[in-house]
């Protein structure tokens, strides 16, 4: 029976230390939200993500709502948050969830997978980093001692559980621990500790933002592609396009079925990889793919990034035609794309505009499309 696995991102703090005048969370780091960033490290690594937010947050709410996320309210403490997050996954069948700082967005996939493969044969693991500097005691600004580091661990998160066992353990728990393996080991949970990473570091003061961008910056690995598709008008009542039906008093013609934006997005993604395009990899001369539907071709592209260790970050995608009017069917064209690449809808575009009635769309001849894909390095 396969494993279903959860992540709750804690990001109901205030995190009033870091400035700014907003919860740390919500500050811009790298021209998007902290907890933008953290969210997309979990995206496609568990099957399900449960957010924690404030109940004072309503614009965060609002934000989230026709999202994937689970949305969880706050407590009155963090292990009030965390229980309401497990709560939220109760009837999901998780069988293993990690819990995470929303403040630490540089965590890797490597550890989220650590984490994971090392609840296959313990009740509980999390990632620490064993203290390698001097450790001193002090007082008023001077050094009044000095503490043995042998054995020392900075916990990171984030920290993993089976599910059953960490929900039992909150609940039996009487309040004030620092952190979840805080919690485990109250219950007689077994902790294993998995290598932690340097880079996975908690913005908490100002100048953790800096050195987040920096890491960021190393770390990064991005890469755009483009993709451009044409198809003309023949006999038909509709038009496919971005995986929606519209009525139309003609169809497109193609092998498949000339869903000239899903095409372009694929090439896009393909361009990006440096994989070549649709025809290279179902070709038109192939019976199979006669008339087959375009989300086969989709689907293929995204999963060859994933095997890649890429993700999709977002894509855009232009349709250039006179006819039909794409604005009343862009938002149901958004929610397709977004289920067939696993994507929230605020991650893909649609939008249409027309050549001026100049060149084969001003004709009304056909329709083309171009899309612009931007993939991360996962």
């Amino acid at each position: 029976m396969p494993t279903t696995t959860a992540a709750i991102i804690v990001a109901a703090g205030r995190g009033t230390r870091a400035g700014g005048g907003v919860p740390k969370q919500w500050r811009a780091l790298a021209g998007r939200r902290v907890a933008d960033w953290t969210i997309d490290r979990f995206q496609g690594q568990v099957d399900h993500i449960v957010l924690v937010l404030s109940p004072e947050d309503d614009a965060a709410w609002a934000d989230f709502r026709d999202t994937d996320l689970i949305l969880a309210s706050g407590g009155s403490d963090r292990a009030g948050s965390v229980r309401n997050g497990l709560q939220a996954l109760a009837g999901h069948g998780v069988d293993k969830v990690l819990v995470h700082d929303v403040a630490r967005p540089c965590v890797s996939a490597q550890i989220i997978g650590d984490i994971l493969s090392a609840l296959d044969t313990h009740q509980a693991a999390a990632p620490g980093l064993a203290v390698t500097d001097a450790l001193w005691l002090g007082d008023d600004a001077t050094v009044t001692g000095t503490q043995d580091r042998t054995g020392l661990y900075a916990a990171q998160t984030p920290q993993g559980f089976r599910y059953e066992a960490i929900t039992a353990a909150h609940a039996a728990h009487p309040g004030g621990a620092a952190d979840d393996v805080e919690v485990a080991r109250a219950a007689g949970l077994d902790v294993a500790i998995v290598p932690g990473d340097a880079d996975n570091i908690k913005i908490t003061r100002p100048e953790d933002f800096a050195r987040a961008e920096r890491i960021m910056g190393t770390d990064m690995d991005v890469r755009l592609g483009n993709g451009y598709d044409v198809h003309r008008f023949g006999d038909g009542d509709h038009v496919i396009l971005c995986g929606v039906q519209v009525p139309h008093d003609r169809g497109l013609q193609g092998h498949s079925d000339a869903d000239v934006g899903m095409h372009a997005v694929t090439d896009a993604i393909y361009g990006a990889l440096a994989q070549g395009d649709i025809g290279q990899h179902f070709p038109p001369s192939d019976p199979q793919w006669k008339g087959a539907a375009s989300e086969i071709f989709l689907r293929h592209a995204v999963e060859l990034a994933g095997q890649m260790g890429y993700r999709v970050s977002n894509v855009d995608c232009t349709l250039v035609c006179e006819y039909p009017k794409i604005g009343p069917h862009a938002p149901a064209m958004r929610e397709e794309m977004a289920r067939i690449m696993d994507l929230r809808a605020d991650q893909v575009s649609v939008k249409a505009t027309t050549s001026e009635r100049l060149g084969f769309t001003g004709r009304s001849e056909g329709i083309a499309s171009l899309a612009t894909a931007c993939l991360v390095k996962a």
